[in-house]
């Protein structure tokens, strides 16, 4: 009977890429794929105008499937168009002479950062060692001198002075530690003595304290005058010292205006700097000692006054070529936005302006910055900050210990850095579509989405496009190039991912590590190319390494553990596939579906939803099947029945509406007593209409059921029953198809439910006819009279229990349902 029904020949039952129509030899002799990304012409579109447009908020969002290359394509096409784009400038970081802990940052010209950071430290060893030398030498000695001799002069002059008036009103002028003292002298002109002071009356005594009083008030005069002349020493050596100083400094300083003169804000950090060497010139003045001993402690203190006119180099873009690409795969906040880093000395922790350092937002300002979405997410504080940063135009370097109270030392605070950077974050759609509905800011800085496909349409050029590809992979990883074999059967693996002949997978992540395994196998033989055999081999051990799960199936299969059969007929079974998944790896599954119907009104009833091992989908289908049921035999009386549904031998969740076709044939097959053929196996979902429509995993169920029939015997009249419209997405193996070549084996397409039940029980369906029957010898028909049947029963059960009900009333008014 099955061999009435057309069946699909051998030659669809899986795509071919022919080699000799592919026009090279290998990899190495076709030029590498320009650009580095295939097949994803509407992401590259939306990268393309989130690069072009420079106002703010539009940031890019790349999402798609995870081993479609996110990363990978972002970066690969992003770092071609970067190059074509100026290069940013060079960043520093500097001290503030006016708020010390206010470092301040300077923006220079691509290069010229680190050509600062020299300069300044030859000028600041220039100035070490030329002060002393001007500040040592026979002519500063000499003006010195001269200014120093001029103030002696003048200070002697107001203590002769001072001594001469003392003498006149008969004291004596001497010097302490403490400083002037005016005493008493006697007529030899000689200081008198306690006892000569005693001996004096009490008149002369007090016309001495008198005169002394006046002489006190001259001393103070002095002393005020010989401060005034030591100022003006001060001042006059100060001046000079500055003149010889600015006459130094300036002369050294005038070349580096000169050499930044385009430099804007270097020029005033020049400047700053050579008033602050003014002010502080007597630190230049010694000769610097010899190299200090390198410890774990800081710099002794005169290298650390010379440390301020440091710069601290924290961007250097001397040899980036075009916009940086920064790929950031740990975006916590020290990663992002920098640190201000801290040291140890003497149980205290300090820092300064040359302990910054920069974080991904800095290095890839003027440029892209291109993160996971996932790992950004995971450190709430890194996201929240970045958006206050894209928000505000300027990157913050903030003190974590700060923020959270963890230390409470005073810190640096930073100038913030102006932020010019384009934000490209990948993941999966369903992050974008939680984001954008959720996050009330993440709309406004992220307006590009660039959306990219996992798989592209199979066509002549899209196949030398992916062998481009390969050879431009091959190439950056230093593996051996495929021959034009090697890369036909990578193209069917790529179909084989699709599960779809005409398309071809762009998950880039599996692409990649086939061509690894399979360029292993070849240097085990010392290929000179990766050929047919390798990649087989690497597909076939890829498959060994994860379907252990799968072999202890089939073997409990094979032992009649797990109950499948595949020869005779029953009344209400029927062979069901089903798809496993193990994470890595995904296998098809025989399982018998039974059906009973008994007299009742429950309706269909599916034994895995009423145990809760049903998933929504699965409920769904057979809440479908029972409207089919409805439709197809409820047109004229009333179905009342009670049919299970049931999953033999199923021990865990089952989901999806795959089986709802092969439920449904068991429950027809029940319904009308027709049995169904065990050698056949069945996938597809079911409208309420009866339209058999696809599912997925269709060549893995056929392959698992092939196995199945082979180990028990192949008779000839075995096979499985699929969506007609799933017939593009087989791929199945060689043997399969050999199986199907020799008549050993069948795959038969259907497209409604009364084509599957006619194949499988040998009965035409039957179709209904304007007197509301269908006609003898169908199977519709057969369960058309059951249904009525089972009707007719239900209704003769519900007039016997009414007229229980009104007997028990007359006689004493009981309740029929309970007796009492």
């Amino acid at each position: 009977m099955p061999g009435k029904f057309p069946e699909i020949p051998a030659q669809e039952l899986r795509a071919f890429v022919d080699p000799a129509t592919l026009p090279f030899e290998t990899t190495a002799s076709i030029e590498p794929l320009e650009g580095g990304v295939v097949g994803q012409e509407r992401g590259i579109d939306a990268i393309k105008f989130g690069m072009g447009m420079k106002e703010s908020g539009y940031n890019i969002f790349v999402a798609g499937p995870p081993k479609t290359g996110l990363t990978y394509i972002a970066r690969t096409f992003l770092e071609e168009q970067a190059k074509k784009e100026p290069t940013p400038p060079d960043w520093c970081y500097v001290f503030n002479f006016k708020e010390p802990d206010q470092p301040k940052s300077l923006k220079l010209t691509a290069g010229r950062g680190k050509e600062l950071k020299r300069d300044m430290e030859e000028f600041i060893q220039t100035l070490q060692s030329k002060i002393p030398e001007v500040f040592d030498s026979d002519d500063y000695r000499a003006k010195e001198a001269e200014v120093h001799q001029a103030f002696e002069k003048r200070r002697r002059e107001i203590i002769e002075e001072l001594s001469q008036t003392a003498r006149e009103d008969g004291f004596v002028l001497q010097f302490s530690q403490v400083g002037m003292v005016i005493i008493p002298a006697n007529k030899e002109g000689q200081p008198m003595s306690q006892e000569d002071l005693s001996q004096l009356e009490d008149e002369e005594r007090k016309a001495l304290r008198e005169k002394s009083d006046e002489v006190q008030s001259k001393m103070k005069d002095a002393i005020k005058r010989i401060r005034e002349a030591e100022a003006e020493f001060k001042e006059k050596h100060a001046k000079l010292d500055g003149e010889i100083a600015l006459f130094v400094v300036g002369q050294l300083m005038e070349h580096y205006l000169e050499k930044y003169g385009d430099e804007e804000q270097v020029q005033q950090h020049l400047k700053a700097v050579q008033e602050d060497i003014l002010e502080n010139i007597d630190d230049f003045k010694k000769k610097p000692e010899g190299q200090q001993q390198a410890g774990p402690f800081p710099m002794p203190p005169r290298e650390a006054a010379f440390k301020k006119y440091d710069v601290n180099v924290l961007i250097d873009n001397s040899e980036t070529k075009g916009a940086p690409v920064v790929i950031e795969s740990n975006p916590a906040y020290p990663n992002l936005f920098g640190t201000i880093e801290r040291q140890a000395w003497l149980g205290a922790l300090f820092t300064d302006f040359s302990m910054i350092k920069p974080g991904a937002l800095h290095k890839a300002n003027g440029g892209y910055l291109v993160m996971k979405a996932l790992d950004l997410l995971k450190w709430y504080l890194s996201w929240e900050a970045l958006k206050r940063a894209l928000r505000d135009g300027v990157i913050r370097i903030e003190d974590l210990g700060e923020l959270y109270g963890i230390f409470s030392t005073r810190t640096i605070r930073p100038e913030p850095i102006p932020l010019d950077v384009k934000i490209i974050l990948t993941g999966d759609p369903y992050l974008y579509h939680l984001l954008y509905i959720y996050d009330d800011r993440f709309q406004k800085l992220f307006k590009v989405k660039a959306h990219l496909d996992d798989r592209m349409d199979r066509k002549d050029e899209t196949v030398i496009e992916c062998a481009k590809m390969l050879g431009r992979f091959c190439s950056q990883n230093n593996l051996r190039h495929l021959d034009r074999e090697g890369v036909a059967r990578v193209l069917e693996y790529s179909m084989e991912m699709t599960e779809d002949r005409d398309k071809l997978s762009l998950e880039l992540g599996d692409i990649s590590d086939l061509v690894r395994e399979a360029n292993y196998f070849a240097g085990l033989e010392n290929a000179a190319f990766v050929g047919l055999r390798h990649v087989e081999q690497a597909i076939e051990k890829r498959i060994y390494r994860s379907n252990l799960i799968e072999e202890r199936m089939r073997e409990l299969v094979n032992k009649d553990i797990f109950w499948v059969e595949t020869t005779g007929e029953k009344v209400g079974q029927v062979n069901g596939l089903s798809v496993l998944m193990t994470g890595d790896h995904e296998f098809g599954k025989p399982n018998r579906i039974t059906a009973t119907v008994s007299v009742g009104r429950e309706g269909v009833v599916a034994i895995e939803r009423e145990s809760k091992l049903s998933g929504n989908i699965h409920t769904k289908g057979v809440m479908i099947l029972s409207s089919f049921v409805k439709e197809r035999f409820a047109h004229n009386k009333p179905i009342s029945l009670t049919a299970s549904l049931c999953f033999e031998q199923s021990y865990g969740m089952v989901d999806g509406d795959s089986a709802s076709s092969t439920e449904l044939y068991a429950l027809l097959s029940a319904v009308s007593g027709v049995p169904i053929r065990q050698g056949i196996a069945v996938t597809g979902s079911v409208s309420q209409k009866g339209e058999i429509q696809p599912v997925g995993g269709v060549t893995r169920k056929i392959e698992a059921f092939f196995h199945v029939c082979r180990h028990k015997g192949l008779t000839g009249d075995q096979g499985v029953i699929i969506p007609a419209k799933n017939v593009r997405n087989l791929m199945l193996k060689k043997e399969v198809i050999d199986a199907v070549e020799e008549g050993k084996f069948h795959i038969w397409p259907v497209s409604t439910i009364e084509e599957g039940i006619e194949l499988l029980t040998g009965m035409p369906a039957g179709e209904l006819q304007p007197d509301g029957t269908y006609p003898e010898g169908t199977l519709f028909r057969k369960a058309d009279e059951r249904l009525r049947q089972i009707a007719e029963i239900v209704k003769e059960f519900g007039k016997s229990d009414e007229g229980a009900a009104k007997k028990g009333n007359d006689e004493g008014g009981g309740c029929p349902s309970c007796g009492r």
